[in-house]
């Protein structure tokens, strides 16, 4: 690592990224290689919190790694690896769990959300990972963290457990600060567009993923809800047509004025039909990829297995500092 700001970022395997994934988040990480010092993680770990499959969450986290990949993220310009082959993470958790209140993780909005989704499974994970989450940015001491709404009370946490920490120990942990990314629209649901896009929505229509084929794609925007207006304009009151014309905008780069002169006078049909095409043909690159990655697994164990190995180098350092200042006796 040279001198370059540290970034961290970490995505769960939880299947296919969907479009909102893509757009709102995993195709802007690419670019910020260019800029500063990366590392992106499959957090495995965390997706244990929820009941999976053991086979199913095998073949996830490595079809999420490859699609990493497939979307920018290069093993030779940045760390990429599993979380669970950096034991460090779960070393450091512990400590964070110790330098955190019962009641801050009570009123993470996630905890809420997921024990109302999951009533039968309400475990200690479920409660403590964002104590996880904050040993996932500590352990490498990153400067910035790229978040969007649904993470800012989490790395808020990290940065109050960090600040704790310093208070009691000595200054060792940086506060890692938000990375407001410009680009990254927020995509809604096809079906519902108040709804944010989600592939656990019960209609399949609602969602697109990004590994789907050009035909699935063109026929669900086709089914998208719309409106009785027949006019592509970005208003209020227009939710279907905001969802598709920001979709289109995202995927194209044109503007909303761009987009209604170039849609005026012509149906929803047309419109609909031009941003499942545009869709499609902007993800292709990224399907040809992950097909050409996933048949290659001998490649992905080698580049998962170097990305663990600069993941270990750094965290380990970090872990020992952190073991040592809080009074355990160095094993060596």
């Amino acid at each position: 690592m040279d001198d370059k700001k540290l970034i961290f970022s970490a995505i769960q395997p939880t299947g296919t990224f969907t479009l909102g994934n893509y757009i709102g988040a995993v195709r802007n990480w690419a670019p910020l290689q260019d800029k500063y010092d990366c590392i992106y993680c499959i957090a495995d770990m965390h997706a244990i919190t929820v009941k999976q499959e053991p086979a199913k969450l095998r073949q996830n986290s490595l079809a999420a790694y490859a699609l990493l990949m497939a979307c920018g993220m290069d093993p030779k310009r940045s760390i990429l690896f599993i979380q669970s082959h950096a034991p460090t993470h779960a070393l450091l958790n512990w400590v964070l769990c110790c330098n955190t209140q019962f009641g801050e993780l009570s009123r993470m909005t996630q905890f809420k959300d997921k024990s109302q989704r999951h009533p039968d499974d309400v475990n200690a994970g479920l409660f403590t990972y964002p104590s996880l989450m904050a040993a996932d940015i500590l352990a490498y001491n990153a400067d910035m963290v790229p978040v969007g709404v649904d993470q800012k009370q989490h790395l808020e946490l990290a940065r109050n457990i960090a600040q704790r920490f310093n208070q009691r120990y000595g200054d060792f942990f940086t506060l890692p600060e938000p990375l407001i990314l410009e680009v990254g629209a927020k995509v809604m649901s096809l079906q519902d567009p108040t709804k944010k896009m989600s592939k656990s929505d019960e209609n399949p229509n609602a969602c697109v993923l990004i590994l789907d084929d050009k035909d699935t794609i063109i026929r669900k925007f086709k089914r998208a809800v719309t409106d009785s207006e027949a006019e592509v304009v970005f208003r209020e009151g227009k939710d279907g047509i905001n969802n598709l014309m920001t979709i289109y905008s995202s995927v194209t780069g044109k503007d909303f004025a761009a987009i209604e002169a170039e849609f005026a006078g012509k149906g929803y049909g047309d419109f609909k039909l031009a941003v499942g095409e545009a869709v499609a043909d902007h993800l292709e690159p990224v399907r040809t990829e992950f097909d050409r990655l996933i048949a290659d697994k001998a490649y992905l164990k080698e580049c998962y297995t170097t990305g663990a190995e600069q993941a270990m180098k750094i965290s380990s350092r970090i872990v020992s500092k952190v073991y040592h200042k809080v009074g355990f006796v160095d094993p060596r």
